[in-house]
Order: structure tokens, then sequence, then C-alpha cells
């Protein structure tokens, strides 16, 4: 019998509707688990157990009267630390930043609260957003669960984390090169890095999204539903789509797909997963998909351009800060932006046309394709303590290759499991589509997660 903190989103509604279960057992099964694994991963922050008691005991009235109050009623949630909740201060990962109170929910949290989720707190992340890395200068440092002395990835590390535990079933990350979708490959899970602007965000920017982080694809999209609705805070967002999100019948055949197997810079594709890559490939292929190999669309050149521009865009908020208090940033993220003193203005608009240039490329080469299949990241999960899969501040983003023209570009682009190393440890198949069609990525996932080898029990550190 599949113990309650592991139940899948759509299993607990179904469960309340029929009163088989209630919201506040399954909240205090959920807690316990949190309880009996944070001492070991530290994926939490501002963990709230008493408000997420009450929560659920609200959601189990409205239940028992027959007036659920949206799609997520007593669901238990996780939200990342840099998505403001209101009344919870919002470090940003790092130590460096005052602790001020929100406000008032950010648009993604505003949308899962108004929809009855219980919030069971935040997770955790590194300074700034800026690592792939459960490392951070606030946070205890984050760890994944299918082996400890693993990273989870990042930056929506604690979410990574929280997802494959089991603390509940629904998380939410935010994604601006992979940080929803290398904690996912790391740690296992599914997860959507939408088409800019489909979910709302607060503050919005170039390549900045926030996505759903479950062990499901059916998960990712009932949540999808609640967060793609809109908010006028987003200057950047989409109109509202009708997107029947839950319609997850995926057709392979015929479809036309790309294979990327070179991310055209950084680290090499690590044996193991280039072969769970080609595995899952070659599934779709016998299916009826018509799959050929892609050349990268990426360089050393355009990337390290793209990094100027980050370096100087980080550098900018750290030199408003004091010596004292920007002496609390993790070194290794204040020696990787100190590169942008060499700067100079030129070298900026270099990397601003950089992102132009990654965009147009991705586009071209998504509207040839109805997808693209590639390693979401090149290796499986490295050392915990370690900042990034180099370890080398000259070197940070060395992993990122097969995930961050995506952001550039605007495309919706899965992570999905398909397969293990020899030590255990998952390996993430990214699905890329077209600008705006998420759900055709959601349909092709959801075919995938169903014809995919089968999947090995779900740790519990």
């Amino acid at each position: 019998m599949t113990a309650l903190p592991d139940l899948t989103a759509t299993e607990l509604l179904a469960a309340y509707r029929a009163r088989t279960l209630s919201p506040v057992e399954v909240t205090d099964a959920v807690l316990a688990r949190i309880e009996a694994c944070e001492p070991k991963l530290r994926a939490m922050y501002a963990y709230d157990p008493e408000g997420a008691r009450e929560a659920a005991r609200e959601s189990e009235a409205r239940w028992l009267e027959g007036t659920p109050t949206g799609a997520l009623d007593g669901v238990p949630i996780t939200i990342k630390e840099n998505i403001a909740t209101r009344g919870v201060p919002v470090p940003i990962g790092t130590a460096a930043t005052p602790l001020v109170p929100a406000a008032a929910d950010a648009p993604p949290a505003a949308r899962v609260r108004e929809a009855g989720a219980v919030i069971l707190g935040k997770t955790t992340m590194p300074d700034y957003g800026m690592l792939s890395s459960g490392l951070s200068s606030f946070h205890p440092l984050t760890r994944n669960p299918w082996n400890p002395a693993k990273n989870p990835g990042g930056s929506s590390a604690g979410a990574g984390a929280a997802a494959a535990a089991g603390y509940g079933p629904l998380h939410l990350g935010t994604d601006i090169g992979g940080s929803v979708r290398l904690p996912a490959s790391w740690c296992g899970i599914f997860t959507l890095k939408p088409s800019l602007g489909r979910i709302p965000i607060d503050p919005p920017f170039i390549g900045r999204v926030a996505g759903p982080m479950t062990r499901t694809v059916a998960d990712s999209a009932l949540l999808m539903s609640v967060l793609s609705l809109p908010d006028a805070r987003d200057h950047m967002s989409l109109p509202p789509a009708s997107i029947d999100w839950p319609a997850l019948d995926g057709v392979v055949k015929g479809k036309r797909i790309g294979l990327l197997l070179d991310a055209g810079f950084g680290l090499p594709v690590e044996p193991e997963v280039r072969a769970a890559v080609e595995a899952a490939a070659r599934l779709f292929e016998a299916a009826g998909a018509i799959v050929e190999p892609v050349a990268p669309i990426l360089d050393r050149a355009l990337f390290d351009a793209l990094d100027d521009f980050w370096c100087a865009r980080s550098w900018n908020d750290m030199v408003k800060l004091s010596p004292e208090t920007r002496a609390r940033i993790l070194p290794f993220i204040t020696s990787w932006a100190r590169k942008a003193v060499k700067l100079s203005g030129l070298d900026v608009l270099r990397g601003v046309n950089a992102v132009v240039e990654m965009s147009k490329r991705a586009n071209d080469l998504t509207m040839r394709h109805d997808a693209i299949l590639s390693p979401t990241a090149p290796m499986p999960a490295y050392a915990a303590e370690w900042p990034c899969p180099t370890n080398d501040s000259e070197r940070p983003l060395e992993h990122i290759g097969f995930t961050v023209a995506w952001n550039m570009g605007e495309q919706p682009a899965s992570s999905i499991n398909c397969g293990y190393t020899g030590d255990g440890l998952p390996i993430g198949l990214q699905i890329v589509g077209r600008r705006f069609d998420d759900a055709g990525v959601m349909r092709l996932s959801a075919w995938y997660e169903r014809h995919r080898p089968a999947q090995r029990p779900w740790p519990l550190p």
C-alpha cells in the first residue's frame, strides 16, 4: 500500500471526493515524513507545520460540506523561497539579503493559495539562484534523497529534493537557465519549464519562469491549470490561453523529433547519460516517430557572451551592497560575478545580443521539428558540497548547455527520468517543444512516462 506522503495529487483529490482520506490525515503524514527526513536533506525554509495543519482543517471542513474551494483543495505543496509568500522573508538564498517579510504573495503563490493548496513552507535555493546546487550562504546544505552525498541540483534545490523524498506531491520552482530541469534530472522527478509568460511571475525577467516539480506528469498538468491563470503584475505574461492541461493522450506516430546529443560547449555527455537518452529516442522511433540527429545550436563564443551579461547583471546588484554585506555572499558567487569588473560596455552589449541570437537559433531549430530530445544535464548528480559540477568559479556553468537556450528562446521544455546510472542515480531526458506548445510537450512527456522502463522505488533517506 502506498504511504500517504507518496500519493499523487490526483489520487489525493479522488480520495477526498470519495471521503476515504481527509486533508488533515494526509497533511499529518506528510509533516511526519518531512520531520523524519529533514535532519539529513535540509530542503525546507520557513517550514510551517502549524499553518499547514490549520489550512488542512479548513480544507477538511470544505470537503465535508461538498464545497472545495479550488482545484488543489487540501493538497500539500511547497514553494521555492524566491517566490514571495505574504509574511515570509525572501532571502533569495543569500545571507546578504535583509530579512523583510513579503507584503504579498507573488502570482504563483497567490494562485495555489486561492486553489486551496496546503502550503507546507518554502524550499531552499543557492545565492541569487546562480548555482545548480544545494549550496547557499543562508540555507543549510541541501542534499539529494537518492544519495545524500550527492547534490540535488539547483537553483530549485529544495524543491527537487522535497519532491523525490515525498514531501507531498506538489512543488513549485523557478528556472532561468535550467533551475527546475537540472534538479528534476538529478532527483529523478518530472518538471515543465513553460514558455516564457505562460505562468505569470513577479518580478519577470529575460528567460525567467516558474514551473511545477512533481513525481508525475499528471500532477504537473494539474498544477499548470492553476499556475497559468492570469495576473496583471507580470507585464511579460502571455494572454490567457484555453489549454486543457489534464488531456495528456499524446500521439507519437509521425512526429518529427530531433535528437540533440552535443550541446556545442561545456562538459561532454557521460556515457551512461548518452545511452539512456538514446534508448528513450529509440522508444519514440519504435512508436512511429521520425527521429533524426541535430547539430548543436550553441557554441563557446555565444555562451561566453551570455555569461558576461549575467556576470554584469549580478555584479550590478552586488556593488550596491556595503563591503560588509557583500562579504556574506557565497564567495564562489562573488568570484564569478567579479569578472564583470573587466568588461566594457561593448562586452555587455554583446551579451545582450547573445540572448537575441540564442532565441533565433532556438526558434529556427524547433520550428523544423515537433520536438527535440536531449539529455537534461551531461552528467548525473555530483558531490553535495560542490557549488557546480566543475567546482571551478572560472567555469561554473559548463553543465547548462542543453537547458539554457530554451530559456532565451522561450520554448517549453520538460525533464523526465529516463534511467539510472550504475550507482543508482537518476538520468533526465529533456523534451523541448515549439514556442507556446506547452501542451504538446506535456503530451509527449505523458506518452514517454507510460512507455519508459520501470522506475525504481522512490528513496526514503
